[in-house]
Formats: C-alpha cells, structure tokens, sequence
C-alpha cells in the first residue's frame, strides 16, 4: 500500500486478495487507531503474486526488512552498548552504564546486553555486600543509621566507618575479578584465599569468605536447576494493556539466561494475529536462531511460521507452546517481562498488568479487561432488597464509579429476577448517556456476577436483547467459606487458584462487592427501620415520613437539622416539626449542672 507521494507504507500477505484488500474498507469504526489511520493514507496498491504461501511469506519478510514500511511492526532495538563502569577510589562502586566518559572511571566493556550486564553487576553488589546507596564516602561516615540493605545482609555497612579502606579495596577487587571471570574462577580463588586465612587462625576473615562463596553457590545453583531443560531456546511471551502490546523474548544458551530483548507496539490488534507477524519480524533480521522457540499461546500460520525460521537458521527451528512444568513456568517469566514492561510504560504495578492479561486469557477475552463492573445482590428480608455495583479500572478500585441499586419490581426474594432488573436499568441508562462516555454511559469490557452459571445463564441473554451480546459475562463462584472457588460460565466452571494473578484479582472484586451491596443492604434496614420508628410520632405517616428521608437524605442530617429545618420540609408543619424535633432529641441526656431559673422554680 502506497501513499500519495509514491512511499510504501504497508506491506502485507493474502490467500484472497480481494477479501484482504476490501476488509480495510469494511467496518472502518471497528478499526484500531493505527488501521483506521492506515486506511486514511492509502493511494494505491502493487501487488505481487507468488507461488505458494510460504513464498509469499518470504518475500513479506524480506520487504518489509527493506522498506520499513510505517505501519508494519518495525523492531526498534535501541539498546546500543552497555559498560561496567568501576567509579574512581578509593571507595569505588560497581554500576552498570549505558554510556563511557570521562570521569577517571575504569570501565569493562562494552557489551551487546544490557540484561546480562545490569544482572552480573546486581550480582556482584549482593554477593561482595557493596554499597548501592548514594551516601559519600569517607565523608557521611557515621551520619545516619545504616540503610535496610545493612540490616538484611546485603551491605557490609560502610556508612558506619568501621571498615578499613584497604579491606573494602581488596572486597571491591574480587568482585571485578568476579565481574571479569565468571563464578567459576571466582570460586576456585575465595576457596583457596578462605583456606590460607583458616590455616592463620584468621577465622573471621575465613568466615566472610565462606559467606560469599555461598552467595556464588546459591545464585548459581538457582540459575542451572531453574533452567536445565533451556539448553538452546528462545522464550516469547507477550502481555497487553489497553492500546499497548509488549513482547519480551528470553534467549537460552547452554542452559542459561543470557539476554532478553523486549518491544513495545501500539494498536496491535489480537495476540492471535500479532504472534506470527512478530515473530516473523524478530527473526528475520537475527542469525542466531535457536532450536526451539517457545511461545506463549497458537496463532495462525504456525506451520508456517515453523518453516520460515528452519529456512532462516539452516537447522530445524521448532515452534513449541508449554502447557505444563518448567517449560510453562519459562513462559510465565517471559509473560511477567513484557507485563513489568507495560507497567514503566503505563504507570501501573507488573502485577496489575500481569492479573489482567492472564485473566484475558483464562476466559478466552480478545484483549485484557481494562475496565470490570460486578454485581452482588444483597437483601434482609423483602423490604430492602438491594443490589452493589463496583467498578474495577485498570486493575484497580474506581470508587466514584460505584452505583447502588434499590429493587423496585420484585417484590419477594428472586435473586436471578433482581439481577435482570438491575442490569437491565443499567444498560437503559447506557444507551441514553453513551455519548458522554462516562459513568453508565461507558461500556465494560467485562461483567462479573456474584453468583453460579444460573446467575449468567440469565444475564447473557437479557445482554443479546438488548443488542449488547458482546459485552463477556461470567459469574464468581465461592465455597463454603465464602471464598472465591471458580469462575461460572453458561455451561460450567473454569477453575482458577493454578492462575494465581487472576484469581487474587478476581477474589478481590468479589469481596469488594460483596461488602458494598451488604453495607447498602444494612443502611438501608437501619432507614427502613429508623422510618416506621418515625410513624409514631403524632402528624407523621408512611408517606410523610419517605417524604422526610427523601428531602434529608440520612438519619445523621435530619438530627442535625433545626426546628425551622424541620419545618420546612416538604408536607411539614410547624406543629408537627416541633414533635419530631422533639422525638429526635428525647435521648440526649443533658451535660453539665442543671442551672435553675426564676422561670422553672
């Protein structure tokens, strides 16, 4: 697809030309941001007719590498060189840079990974107990209690100034030769050095060593048993938020994690469509393919994608989706990278991002639920039936969003009944506020119910009268506890304490609601309550006393209220006005000393 002045700005594939082309053209409201601009800009076409599928998927890719066109995934890998900078003594830190200058600093490098690099330096600060702080030294010694690296052992506490400057050089010279030499040589050396200071009976040097040895051990121990089966292999794994897609792959080499890259797109689309494109992309432009590349769920064109990267490489290339065991805890990890990704970018926690992608993907969602209403009905007896709605955003809690309901056709216990009346008042008022697209003028993106399949089986059809079928419903099931157990669909239960993102989310939505429609529920009775109490006083009906609640809203502004007040109400009187004050008041014991006037004795 071609633009004005002639410029490629799309390059793409298609078994049926016809259908590919006019679908651009087609529900252009339905589009991405990025499709319908797309669309906006096209002037013409060229097309090419190849073979097969897979040549044209070859020569997809081998365009798209040429022209760069503007709406075609392009990976930007802007991670440029990375150093291990040792700043200038004598109390010198290890850091990881991005850039060298000139600051009299000696600097290790440079090095293609910025992963590996800012990992081998955290590394070498946990294990030699070097400070990470932004205290100076020698001059903030003693200036201030040591930080909480200090107090779990991962500082030797410098800042205290009992540490010689010639013991911290030699602590800060075995972890350069760390740095510079892997664990391996690291360790035959402390072992020997630990060795020699036992043999002349210096036990607490011994004993410092001994420790670091066991920090070597134990990060390296951690590292081979995590990833034994990932001798050669790629891990891809994607997360989604809002118009964002991060794509995070982490390379395996000899059974170690060695590097990790990680992309960030806008307007995607589906996680369906966008796997094979990414792939094909990040691949065509590296020449160290592995033999296995794992990802994260199917998308189409596998087969096909397979083959292309076998052809890249000159090996087999196998596409591998983890279902259990190691392998689907390494694709989690990946998942959980492009989530954290998300999370610089959006400003929301990785967890955030993490629970609603894999709750996406749990219920079959097309992209993550970035805005959830759930419902609970709540009632104590016929006269207060009631209903809560809270709304979760990105995430978390949007309180100002929370709607209460008041059952108003049903008039015995019905919960299936009272949950149709409420969204269906629900979505009568979307429709007549959609445009402002605030409050019930917004659309969820996903409705969870307090309750079984009943409870869904009831809803989504109410749903699909209303022309709102696409809106994904789901019921909250819980145990004898009352504690989350499963998610309810039409048909069955999906379990979810194995998905544990998702589920401490989905728990927390349905507590939180839970606790709102019940504490409405009890104000309510207390009003209903505190209202036929109102009936005994003389001039005050049923009628009368709604009208007072109506027009004072709660039990607290009508006490606070004067006799004026009172008596301005609607259908008030001031005889009636000064009863009422009076009941209101009866309770209240008087403080202080009774002082007695001319006019009371």
């Amino acid at each position: 697809m071609k633009d004005k002045a002639g410029k490629i700005i799309y390059i793409g594939k298609a078994k049926a030309l016809r259908n590919r082309v006019s679908s651009y053209f087609r529900s252009v409201e339905k589009h991405t941001e990025k499709v319908y601009r797309m669309v906006e800009s096209v002037y013409d076409f060229e097309y090419i007719v190849t073979a097969s599928e897979f040549e044209a998927l070859v020569l997809e890719c081998s365009l798209i590498k040429e022209y760069t066109p503007k709406y075609n995934i392009l990976l930007k890998d802007d991670k440029g060189y990375s150093y291990v900078k040792i700043s200038p003594g004598p109390w010198s830190r290890i850091t990881a840079e991005k850039q060298r200058t000139d600051d009299g600093a000696t600097y290790l490098g440079p090095y293609t990974s910025s992963f590996v690099v800012s990992q081998t330096v955290d590394e070498a600060n946990k294990i030699f107990s070097l400070p990470t702080c932004t205290r100076r030294f020698p001059q903030e010694f003693g200036k201030g209690r040591p930080c909480l690296n200090f107090h779990i052992k991962q500082c030797m506490g410098v800042c205290r100034g009992r540490i010689s400057e010639e013991d911290y050089a030699q602590t800060l010279a075995a972890a350069v030769d760390f740095v510079k030499s892997g664990s391996t040589q690291a360790l035959d050396q402390l072992r020997a050095e630990m060795n020699t200071a036992a043999g002349n009976l210096e036990f607490e040097k011994a004993a410092r060593l001994r420790d670091r040895i066991r920090a070597i051990e134990r990060i390296t121990e951690r590292q081979k048993v995590f990833n034994t089966r990932a001798d050669n292999q790629d891990i891809v794994g994607f997360a989604q938020v809002d118009r964002l897609t991060c794509a995070a792959v982490l390379k395996f080499r000899n059974a170690r994690l060695v590097d990790k890259d990680d992309y960030i797109f806008t307007d995607a689309g589906t996680l369906q469509q966008f796997r094979a494109e990414f792939l094909a992309s990040y691949y065509s432009t590296r020449t160290d393919l592995p033999k296995v590349v794992s990802v994260d769920g199917e998308f189409d064109d596998m087969e096909m994608t397979e083959r292309y990267l076998t052809s890249r490489a000159g090996h087999k290339v196998s596409l591998h989706i983890p279902k259990r065991s190691e392998g689907y805890q390494l694709v989690e990890m990946a998942r959980n990278n492009a989530a954290q990704r998300l999370s610089h970018e959006t400003g929301r926690t990785g967890r955030e991002v993490a629970a609603l992608d894999e709750l996406a993907r749990l219920l079959g969602l097309s992209a993550p639920p970035t805005y959830i209403e759930a419902y609970d009905i709540s009632n104590i007896g016929s006269d207060t039936m009631v209903a809560g709605m809270v709304v979760f955003e990105d995430a978390r809690p949007k309180k100002d969003a929370y709607k209460k309901f008041s059952i108003k056709t049903q008039f015995t216990p019905d919960d299936y009944a009272c949950m149709r009346e409420v969204l269906s008042r629900r979505f009568q008022r979307y429709f007549e506020e959609q445009e402002t697209g605030r409050g019930f003028g917004r659309k969820p993106d996903l409705i969870l119910l307090d309750g079984g399949k009943g409870h869904v089986g009831v809803i989504r059809p109410l749903l699909r009268e209303m022309g709102l079928g696409d809106i994904p419903v789901f019921g909250m099931v819980k145990d004898d506890k009352h504690k989350t157990r499963a998610i309810a669909e039409d048909g069955g239960e999906i379990a979810i304490h194995s998905h544990r993102t998702a589920f401490t989310l989905v728990s927390k939505i349905q507590e939180e609601v839970h606790r709102f429609s019940i504490a409405y529920s009890r104000s309510k009775h207390k009003a209903t309550a505190f209202e036929l109490a109102l009936t005994q006083v003389p001039g005050i009906g049923e009628k009368r006393a709604r009208e007072l609640f109506r027009h004072f809203k709660t039990v607290k502004a009508m006490k606070a209220a004067s006799m004026e007040e009172l008596a301005q109400a609607p259908a008030m009187t001031e005889k009636t006005a000064a009863a009422l004050y009076r009941h209101l008041h009866e309770d209240e014991a008087p403080e202080g000393n009774l002082q007695l006037t001319p006019d009371k004795i």
